[in-house]
């Protein structure tokens, strides 16, 4: 029967996933509805700060003034957010201070054309008014998308990378007996990763999946240990 803490945090768990072509896995943090929404008001104060310099200098314009307005309103609405979404941080200055980025479901740099579509779908998720739709639609999900991310793609996430497991238990470094492929170096890292969460007879059980790679000729009891070493070595400890 499983304990309430780990049902708990089963239950809190908002890591998402993904592994690399290279078969790296990464995990990555979704961000939700409220530091998106303080990133959202930053940006929007910042915003709205533009224009209203932009008015102050512009009004003596005339026409001319209330035309470049326009075209300034447009940018900051339609271009401010792609355009920063597309620079190195792949985030405006609010998720930044947030310390969000935007990303591609894949965990990679969001695309030209994925920020486009999420940003100019925040019309949908504007809909019925005050983002209606959108805040709808995150709430229903684990990953916190809302109709522009769920189009495009596209994940909001805390910056950096979170780790589904702890540091590896100290093991004497040991060549595998046979080769890995990279999702099967992965898994045995994770499990070495993990051992401080699991009972002992459950970490052997796991081990003894992988028994092969520890060696044919090795004893039941001498697997886990053969298995840390090999985590070990994997990690680049010779």
């Amino acid at each position: 029967m499983k304990s309430p803490g780990r049902a708990g945090r089963a239950t809190l768990d908002t890591l998402f996933t993904v592994e690399t072509p290279e078969g790296i896995a990464l995990s990555l943090r979704p961000a939700g509805i409220v530091p998106r929404f303080y990133a959202f008001a930053i940006d929007s104060g910042i915003r709205l700060a533009v224009l209203i310099a932009a008015v102050s200098v512009l009004s003596a314009m005339g026409r001319f003034g209330a035309g470049i307005y326009f075209i300034i309103f447009f940018g900051l609405e339609w271009l401010y957010p792609v355009l920063f979404e597309l620079g190195l941080g792949g985030a405006t200055p609010g998720k930044r201070s947030m310390g969000l980025r935007v990303v591609m479901d894949s965990g990679l740099p969001v695309t030209p054309a994925a920020s486009l579509l999420r940003n100019l779908l925040r019309t949908a998720d504007f809909m019925p008014a005050g983002y209606a739709f959108g805040l709808a639609a995150m709430l229903c999900r684990s990953d916190f998308k809302r109709i522009g991310d769920l189009a495009a793609s596209t994940l909001v996430v805390h910056n950096g990378t979170a780790s589904l497991h702890a540091a590896l238990p100290s093991a004497e470094p040991i060549a595998p007996a046979l080769g890995l492929s990279p999702g099967e170096q992965a898994a045995i890292v994770a499990w070495a990763g993990r051992s401080a969460r699991l009972t002992p007879a459950r970490l052997d059980e796991l081990g003894r999946l992988a028994a092969p790679v520890a060696g044919r000729q090795v004893a039941d009891d001498d697997v886990t240990p053969r298995l840390l070493g090999v985590a070990q070595w994997l990690m680049g400890k010779r």
